[in-house]
């Protein structure tokens, strides 16, 4: 992105200043810390962070043309339309890992809680009862505990239970079988989890495929006097279907961190005698509101400053080792994507990738989505990168695909597009060459050795005398400087081209005069 403009940030929700520190003292961002409602133009911000309490829809998105990024400061975005987001390029980011062990302690607290009746036994003594034998509890010890999703949650969780002499049963189907064994838990299916375990507490995200998972069908699937417990999302216990088999005693006793609808409107199920509930105070420690804070906040800023997103929703995360080993192919990658679109000003059908030598070696998709941005861009009136090029390519009926090839042609790593239009077709190589940058290496078949960079003219010419003198002369004529030259040719006399680097983009009138020479067939100015 731009690095010499300034950035608009909009901070809708209350966050930590110590925070947004990193955005707070960049030079090159303004932060607005307001509501949606209470902000004046929502169109002039670039980047939008919130956390729990505002929510992000279709309108809000129209309403905001030039964001870039929308960042949850926590691990949710139900608050968002993340499939809005996409087809409006805007990248969705959260923080997966910032309140980690806050939710990891309170679900662990709201377990002990539950079972031996903290919260009821304070408030009786507290009314000035003494009912010791009222609240007889159980102990965690040898207890089955179920975990339903198995993230960095579910992990730590199961950590402080094994330090608690528990068995977790676990049903996660990402889970590998070596992990599972490597932590000492035992993986197995829902149904499994649902007639083993004594305690079941839930750790996924609030999906059409998980919200009611926990209903009255499955509910009577598991032990009689089992306790359910959720600081996940709300939705994912059936809250009619819980409250029955509570009141049936099916069901011994619920922890409740998250409701269906928040704040809670079913008083019933809070107040029922055999239900522990905090208001959605998980992750709210002071650690993990910093923390949150503190990693959107270094992501969009980084996101702003041109770096791909880390812990995006909906693109793949690229850690900061792998995007600082890929970014120089990266780079070369959406500049390739450019170069090929300006040089095929024809609809295009088809974009084949062809990847050989060490770029093999990594997520050759990273590249392959970052040179379709780069294609598309200079084609449609919307920003594109990463996130919606495949959304955008797709509705303008361009297929493209990717290939790893065994040969590296000579080349220690090599990159080769090929554009298929309805009349031609046209390829570019290029290559990163440590110490001396990217480099396009071929154009149409023709050898060059060039960096792509600022405004050039691509021009299709016969080999003869005297063309470059011609092309200069009338380029000095209109006051346009050449910065760097070079020519390539198949044959003596024959197709050749030149890529002339200049100062300054040329304007459509002195293409007009220049393809007017006899020896020059075709004349395109690119401005990367």
């Amino acid at each position: 992105m731009d690095k010499e403009r300034q950035y608009r940030v909009l901070v809708a929700d209350s966050m930590s200043e110590a925070g947004l520190a990193p955005l707070l003292q960049a030079s090159d961002v303004r932060v607005d810390q307001r509501s949606i409602q209470d902000a004046d133009d929502l169109a002039q911000y670039d980047a939008l962070l919130i956390r729990s309490g505002t929510t992000v829809t279709e309108k809000t998105l129209a309403q905001m043309p030039n964001v870039k990024i929308i960042a949850r400061a926590g691990v949710g975005v139900d608050n968002v339309d993340v499939q809005a987001a996409t087809k409006h390029g805007v990248v969705v980011i959260n923080a997966p890992d910032g309140n980690t062990i806050s939710t990891a302690e309170h679900t662990f607290a709201m377990m002990c809680s539950l079972l031996r009746n903290i919260p009821q036994a304070n408030a009786s003594l507290k009314d000035g009862k003494w009912e010791r034998k009222l609240y007889q509890g159980a102990e965690l010890n040898k207890k089955k505990l179920g975990i339903i999703g198995f993230g960095r949650i579910g992990t730590q969780l199961a950590r402080r239970a094994k330090a608690f002499e528990m068995e977790v049963v676990v049903y996660d189907p990402f889970l590998t079988v070596e992990r599972a064994e490597k932590l000492g838990i035992q993986k197995t299916d829902l149904h499994d989890v649902l007639r083993k375990a004594d305690i079941i507490t839930v750790h996924t995200p609030l999906t059409k495929e998980t919200k009611g998972l926990l209903n009255m069908e499955t509910i009577p699937l598991t032990k009689k006097g089992v306790y359910l417990i959720n600081c996940a999302r709300g939705g994912i216990i059936d809250e009619k279907a819980l409250y029955h088999f509570l009141e049936t005693g099916h069901v011994a006793g619920a922890a409740l961190d998250v409701f269906t609808e928040e704040p809670v409107t079913d008083q019933a199920l809070i107040k029922h005698p055999n239900v522990v509930a905090t208001p959605h105070i998980a992750a709210s420690t002071k650690e993990a509101q910093l923390n949150v804070a503190s990693q959107v906040a270094e992501e969009v800023l980084a996101f702003l400053q041109g770096e791909p997103a880390r812990n995006s929703i909906n693109l793949p995360t690229l850690s900061k080792e792998l995007y600082e080993q890929i970014k120089p192919q990266y780079d070369l990658a959406r500049t390739m994507g450019s170069l090929l679109s300006q040089l095929m000003r024809i609809p295009v059908q088809e974009i084949n990738v062809y990847y050989s030598g060490s770029t093999t070696q990594g997520d050759t998709s990273i590249l392959t989505r970052s040179l379709m941005a780069g294609f598309l861009q200079p084609r449609v009136d919307a920003a594109v990168n990463d996130v919606n090029a495949s959304l955008i390519a797709r509705e303008r009926g361009i297929n493209y695909g990717e290939k790893q090839l065994t040969d590296h042609f000579g080349y220690e790593n090599l990159i080769h597009a090929v554009a298929v239009g309805e009349e031609r077709s046209f390829e570019i190589k290029a290559t990163y060459i440590k110490d001396y940058g990217p480099r396009i290496v071929s154009l149409n078949e023709f050898s060059v050795d060039i960096v792509a960079h600022g405004h050039i003219l691509y021009i299709q010419h016969f080999d003869r005398p005297g063309v470059i003198g011609k092309m200069g002369q009338l380029l000095a004529q209109h006051d346009v400087n050449i910065a760097t030259m070079q020519v390539g040719r198949k044959s003596v006399g024959g197709e050749a081209i030149m890529l002339v680097n200049v100062d300054k983009h040329v304007e459509d009138g002195i293409v007009e005069e220049l393809v007017k020479f006899d020896e020059i067939k075709l004349v395109h100015v690119i401005d990367l």
